[in-house]
């Protein structure tokens, strides 16, 4: 017999940890090679952890609803001998030949490093935020590790410190931390659960506020050679290709053909460097009835707008179906969000961390402009950009909102070719 430890596989790029939803299995349990042992929540998608050994589930040291480091123990499984093969890329397993009991197996492989090799980054990073010694933390995790939660109840509970690298304050009454009461429901009121989805925009939203410094602006466009080309064509298109020709798939494509003018729209801030993307990966934000997600339209600036036109629609059906798969969630570079489609004319959004900007496509609305001293009556549309300000600055983006302008102001039936 033996013993191999399966480890929480890393899903996705910058992904560091992930979230077991759901057991699929239970100790004594048989599985197969490539059977799903869990589902695990990381970067908005539900993905599933395949065993990468045949054998007996000897034991979960995971829970269910417990965050863990990549490469985390998250469960042990016996094998006949010899059974064991070398650990295939979609999992990390680490192989043992001992024929210890589980118990002992995990006591023997979870030796204490020094003290911060115990921290996550995301437990870290809260820390320092909150000005908390992690000294003072208990860990509920497994072996007394310290996650989140424990830092986030810490916080809650109103006990933050001052680090010690830093000089303590005179307790000042008035200079003390004040930390919000956690608010409790009344007679009448219903309480929702977050499930994993919700908990896992959250994070995601807060850490994209708290990292990244955000500076927003706004142009405005006439959309009036878009929306007269787009509606003279959209019925036949409907009728031929059997998917809808929107504006949006036009926006997709200005937007894709100004970030090769200017590609560092198209990057990431990563501390010393700033990594400039070679591909235009356009994440599209697509609404449920309970939740958001980003699936991304891979090489945008490649494709015709039909082509983003198809894309975009499998992407939405999937999103709404519960289909949509760790790949068509990754590698997203710059999000173009459709807020007009709520009947919005002026938003700023959260930029989808760790890209550099985010672009609110608003309401096209019909208006009166003037023209060549001239009033018309034209379809104007809000861009609203946000930008992380560690990267941009209103120099380049400014002239970078000119170029979408300029991109969409361009579009007729005699210049824009659909195919």
């Amino acid at each position: 017999m033996a013993l191999e430890q399966i480890t929480m596989p890393q899903l996705g790029e910058s992904v560091t940890e992930g979230t077991i939803s759901q057991w699929l299995v239970a100790p004594g349990d048989h599985v197969n090679k490539y059977d799903a042992l869990a589902e695990v929540l990381t970067d908005k998608v539900t993905a599933e952890i395949p065993s990468s050994f045949t054998g007996t589930i000897k034991e979960l040291i995971a829970q269910e609803d417990e965050t863990l480091d990549v490469g985390a123990v998250i469960c042990i499984l016996e094998t006949e001998a010899g059974d064991a093969e070398p650990q295939e890329a979609t999992a990390t397993v680490e192989t043992t030949k001992s024929e210890s009991a589980p118990s002992e197996l995990k006591k023997a492989t979870t030796k204490k490093s020094p003290a911060t090799g115990r921290f996550s980054p995301a437990v870290l990073t809260l820390a320092a935020e909150h000005g908390i010694d992690l000294s003072n933390v208990s860990g509920t995790g497994r072996d007394g590790r310290i996650t989140r939660k424990d830092v986030l109840a810490y916080v809650e509970n109103g006990a933050p410190v001052a680090p010690k690298s830093l000089p303590e304050e005179p307790k000042v009454a008035s200079k003390q931390q004040s930390v919000a009461p956690i608010p409790t429901s009344r007679n009448g009121d219903r309480e929702i659960p977050v499930d994993g989805i919700r908990k896992a925009i959250a994070k995601h939203m807060v850490s994209s506020k708290h990292e990244i410094p955000h500076a927003w602006m706004m142009v405005e466009a006439d959309a009036t050679g878009l929306v007269r080309h787009r509606d003279a064509l959209k019925n036949k298109f409907k009728a031929e290709e059997g998917f809808s020709l929107t504006y949006f798939a036009f926006f997709v494509k200005a937007v894709a053909q100004a970030l090769k003018e200017y590609p560092i729209l198209n990057s990431t801030w990563a501390g010393d460097t700033i990594i400039e993307r070679a591909d235009i990966n356009i994440s599209i934000a697509v609404a449920t009835d309970n939740h958001l997600f980003v699936p991304v339209i891979k090489n945008a600036d490649e494709k015709s707008i039909k082509g983003i036109a198809r894309e975009i629609t499998e992407l939405a059906a999937k999103a709404r179906t519960g289909k949509l798969t760790q790949d068509d969630m990754s590698g997203g570079t710059f999000t173009v969000n459709s807020t007009g489609s709520f009947g919005s004319v002026q938003s700023m959004g959260i930029i989808n961390h760790p890209q550099a900007a985010i672009l609110q496509v608003e309401s096209i609305v019909k208006r009166p402009v003037v023209i060549d001293d001239m009033i018309a009556i034209r379809n104007m549309v809000n861009l609203c950009l946000s930008i992380d300000h560690r990267i941009l600055d209103g120099l380049v983006a400014g002239r970078f909102l000119s170029k979408v302008k300029e991109n969409i102001e361009a579009i007729t039936k005699d210049n824009t070719p659909i195919y």
